[in-house]
């Protein structure tokens, strides 16, 4: 059985999902090894996401777990027997791994759902926004790396842009969409950016103006990501010490709950399309 030396989030969710189905069933990993004919090193590492496996596998564990939901285990199988290696693979030893992770998680997402609060969303940003932003918050860095970093921030939007888009919807503090991050052009051209993308379908823009009472929500800001069941959702956030992925049930309903919140004090999609027109002519 292989190792990986670096396993994906994706990869170690499965091996959490996999825990934690052990865990329901008052199983130790010993038994959950005894069941699957291999060693306690080898259940321990494919439960960390560092060892890979099968299908076959994975289904004689639901079975023995007792695990009634059926599409969770189709979603965990699903997970074991895909071999995709999408288009962020050209930027692995280029880019920080939670960047892949992020893209990985992306592409198998069933919806979006943003908050933000200072910095216009990622998949909305344009190319010159992006730059300005990489360019202040890493002022140390060669204009190869930030040419690496706002490539990769581009294609990100593939998943809203693409042939395929999911269903996308975020709610944008009047804040973020004020504050020029690049000069006057740049913000126009930021700002009808965002209003050609809200008259998409699949996307939903509402925002959060200035003048709303009791809004105490400036840390709400996060990337929540649909899985093919709900148990497969994952939260995106940013901490001091790098990238936070959260999937523990409790923090899940957590941000079901805050983005609900956030969403009903937030202006309607009509409304917001009108505040946006407005800024844009008063850049």
């Amino acid at each position: 059985m292989a190792t990986r030396r670096h396993p994906t989030a994706r990869q170690v969710r499965l091996g959490a999902e996999l825990r934690k189905l052990r865990d329901a069933a008052g199983l130790k990993a010993t038994e959950a090894a005894t069941l699957l004919g291999v060693s306690s090193t080898q259940m321990s590492q494919i439960e960390a996401g560092v060892a890979g496996v099968s299908e076959e596998r994975v289904r004689r564990l639901a079975a023995n777990y007792a695990c009634p939901d059926s599409e969770l285990i189709d979603a965990l199988v699903a997970m074991t027997t895909d071999r995709h290696r999408g288009w962020w693979e050209e930027f692995r030893g280029v880019l920080p791994t939670a960047y892949l992770d992020l893209s990985e998680l992306d592409h198998h997402a069933t919806f979006r759902h943003d908050v933000a609060v200072i910095h216009v969303p990622g998949l909305f940003q344009t190319e010159a926004y992006a730059h300005a932003l990489f360019s202040y918050m890493n002022p140390e860095f060669p204009e190869g790396e930030l040419k690496h970093r706002v490539n990769h921030r581009m294609k990100r939007k593939v998943i809203i842009e693409g042939p395929n888009p999911i269903r996308y919807e975020t709610v944008i503090h009047e804040a973020a969409l004020r504050i020029r991050v690049a000069g006057r052009a740049a913000s126009q051209a930021q700002l009808g950016r965002i209003l050609e993308l809200s008259e998409e379908s699949h996307v939903t823009v509402r925002v959060i103006p200035f003048g709303l009472d009791d809004f105490a929500g400036a840390g709400s800001t996060m990337v929540y990501l649909g899985g093919a069941v709900p148990c497969l959702d994952t939260v995106v956030r940013d901490a001091p010490h790098g990238t936070v992925f959260i999937d523990s049930q409790a923090q899940l309903e957590h941000f079901r709950k805050l983005f609900r919140r956030v969403k009903a004090a937030s202006l309607t999609p009509e409304q917001s399309r009108d505040l946006i027109h407005r800024m844009a002519k008063e850049v």
